[in-house]
């Protein structure tokens, strides 16, 4: 059954704390987004190799390995949105459908190991990237399809909450079917 596709506008996440998953955006230093995203990947790595990875809690939720999936591709599209930032003068990002994606990928079908696997190479290089960028770089800016405008600096707090924030998912979704 298809999830019903999450239209949140979730950019106050910059300014408050989380109140599920505890991320707190507004005091979260970018500085730290390379081990941060390394260390989320570890944990993406349990989950998916959990014996339930491929379950849904409910219909309305994905299971572990669809939100892996959409994971590794969150890493992904932001290595790619920072090269972009980084090499361009204010970019526009084009919009990128989550949920088609999930679809049209087939996440519910996919290897949770493979999955794994694909997700922390994918986070590795994005913290690489991270790591590599230099002091005066944090204020260059780019812009998400819908007009949101974001500095390197904004973007990567916006962009570890996500990861982050899944794995409460999932383990909320663990809970649900008994094996939190």
């Amino acid at each position: 059954m298809p999830i019903v596709p999450d239209d949140k506008n979730w950019t106050w996440v910059l300014e408050r704390a989380c109140p599920e998953c505890g991320f707190d955006g507004s005091t979260y230093s970018p500085a730290d987004a390379p081990a941060s995203i390394e260390a989320n990947a570890l944990q993406w790595r349990r989950l998916l190799l959990h014996p339930q990875a491929t379950q849904r809690p409910n219909e309305h939720t994905w299971s572990a390995l669809e939100y892996g999936c959409h994971v590794r591709d969150v890493f992904r599209l932001y290595l790619l949105r920072l090269n972009l930032m980084l090499n361009e003068d204010g970019p526009q990002f084009e919009n990128w459908d989550q949920d088609a994606t999930a679809v049209n990928d087939r996440y519910a079908d996919q290897n949770p190991t493979v999955v794994a696997d694909e997700l922390v190479t994918a986070a590795v290089a994005l913290a690489d990237r991270f790591a590599a960028v230099q002091p005066d770089q944090w204020d260059r800016t780019g812009f998400r399809s819908d007009g949101a405008a974001f500095t390197i600096d904004s973007f990567t707090r916006y962009m570890v909450h996500d990861p982050v924030h899944h794995v409460w998912d999932v383990e909320q979704g663990y809970a649900t079917l008994g094996n939190g």
